[in-house]
């Protein structure tokens, strides 16, 4: 339940009211998975807030060296809410990092780096808000299991739903089983996981968090997508996490397992999340305009421009790890297009069409995936489509066309997506000055990306057979 607290001592009234035992202090690592530790809410007081609590950077993925462990959390009170999953009454504050020794706000904590993205939009003076809408999908399965061994490696996944189990003995087996890539939008019997997804959507409700639809999506074998509405980016960020605690913990209640993992199932539907983002000004949307393509302005265009210029780069950190390339390929659902067009969704940048209303103008950029830290994510987004504004940078002209179907003359000229997450990363390195600006992602913070993507996760799983990727992404 959320607390809608604003002050240090509305949560501290909070935590009497609804007589809370325990104080759970959560944040982000750099690869985007959050991270706690909690504290008896009888000794939690407003010196907290000011002083922040202290922890072992050195144990956090992306954060400091051994030599230089102390680091603060800094509680934020407005992000209070009740847990749902504790059988203890329990208070979870999100929080920000700082340094002890210099009392500065730490670079490498990714809530601060979007909180810097906002308030750079703020300084350029062209919109005072970015809403970003995020569609994250999702697996649920029966079962996961996977191994790396010295002399043996597996992964193994089960699904009582997927079409795989058609002639498994299940006592009984009823039959009702979506085919590979059938799975988009089937009544129950067929879509198993109804009931599950509305109790994930009634959670996230008594969260806060604001919920327009849910689906099964099109693979086999437990595939769905709750969608969020949309919110302003650090919001939207702190959102996506309770998002992805809500569906791992609920599906775990019910003896199953849920996954944000961009490519689990081989020759299906990979799990992408396609992000909307519109500029907004004194309450006013700013990609409506009266040009003759997709109502659109000329804002919205060279925002586009931006997106589509910088998208190898921006890949480094929305579609950050080798499994995300393994959907990012031709022929599947996965936009690889770099190209905008209205309604299409074989483009990167598709221009939904739905409603005319201004308020509903907006791009949706397709290839990012929920394995992503929307802090960092949704920041280098703005950040590129900022530079394409303030560069008036030309998207080219759209392709209303299946660019999955073009003649070969047509498609040799449409440039695609990075084919690896080393390409991605190799395009971060030499493209990256955009992000620099207002200083929102520091040099350090890029450094320390790029070599924690390539020798914690590139070199690790060149190491050892594919199985690993498993145990390095699964619960991402």
């Amino acid at each position: 339940m959320t607390l809608n607290c604003k002050t240090p001592e509305d949560v501290l009234k909070a935590i009497k009211d609804n007589d809370a035992q325990i104080i759970d202090l959560r944040f982000t690592d750099l690869p985007g998975v959050w991270q706690h530790f909690s504290v008896p809410a009888a000794g939690f007081g407003a010196d907290e807030f000011a002083d922040g609590l202290g922890f072992d950077g050195s144990s956090i993925r992306g954060f400091q060296e051994i030599q230089e462990s102390d680091m603060l959390v800094i509680p934020d009170p407005t992000s209070a809410f009740l847990d749902p999953f504790t059988s203890v009454t329990t208070i979870v504050l999100i929080c920000n990092i700082r340094d002890p020794i210099t009392g500065e706000s730490y670079s490498r904590d990714v809530r601060h780096i979007a909180q810097k993205a906002e308030a750079y939009l703020n300084s350029t003076g062209l919109a005072d808000t970015a809403y970003f809408g995020p569609e994250a999908e999702f697996f649920i399965f029966n079962d996961i299991r996977f191994g790396q061994e010295t002399n043996a490696g597996y992964y193994f996944i089960d699904s009582t739903e997927a079409f795989w189990n058609a002639g498994a003995d299940q006592d009984p087996n009823l039959g009702h089983k979506p085919r590979p890539k059938e799975g988009y939008f089937p009544v129950p019997p067929t879509d198993s996981q109804q009931d599950i997804r509305s109790e994930m959507v009634l959670t996230m409700m008594d969260l806060g968090i604001e919920i327009e639809a849910h689906h099964h999506e099109v693979a086999t074998g437990g595939q769905g997508e709750i969608d969020m509405r949309f919110d302003s980016l650090l919001n939207m960020a702190d959102k996506l996490m309770k998002y992805k605690y809500v569906v791992k913990n609920v599906a775990n209640s019910y003896g199953m397992t849920a996954t944000f993992m961009p490519k689990p199932l081989f020759e299906d539907n990979g799990t992408g999340m396609h992000v909307h983002q519109s500029l907004w000004k004194g309450g006013k949307p700013l990609f409506y305009g009266e040009g003759d393509y997709a109502g659109m302005s000329e804002m919205m265009r060279f925002y586009i421009g931006g997106l589509l210029k910088h998208a190898p780069a921006l890949l480094a950190f929305a579609a950050p790890t080798t499994n995300s390339y393994r959907r990012l390929v031709p022929g599947y659902e996965a936009p690889i297009n770099l190209v905008y067009s209205q309604r299409n969704r074989s483009a990167c940048c598709r221009i939904p069409m739905y409603s005319p209303s201004p308020a509903a103008k907006r791009i949706e950029f397709r290839p990012p995936d929920p394995s992503c830290n929307g802090y960092l994510a949704f920041s280098a987004m703005l950040m590129a489509g900022l530079d394409g504004i303030e560069n008036k940078i030309d998207p080219g002209d759209p392709i209303d066309k299946d660019l999955y179907d073009l003649p070969p003359e047509e498609a040799e000229k449409v440039a695609s997506t990075p084919g690896s997450l080393e390409e991605a990363l190799d395009a971060l390195e030499a493209d990256h000055e955009f992000l620099r600006k207002g200083d929102v992602f520091t040099q350090d913070v890029i450094d320390v990306w790029l070599s924690y993507k390539r020798t914690e996760e590139i070199d690790a799983i060149r190491l050892r057979p594919h199985p690993y990727e498993f145990a390095l992404y699964y619960d991402i």
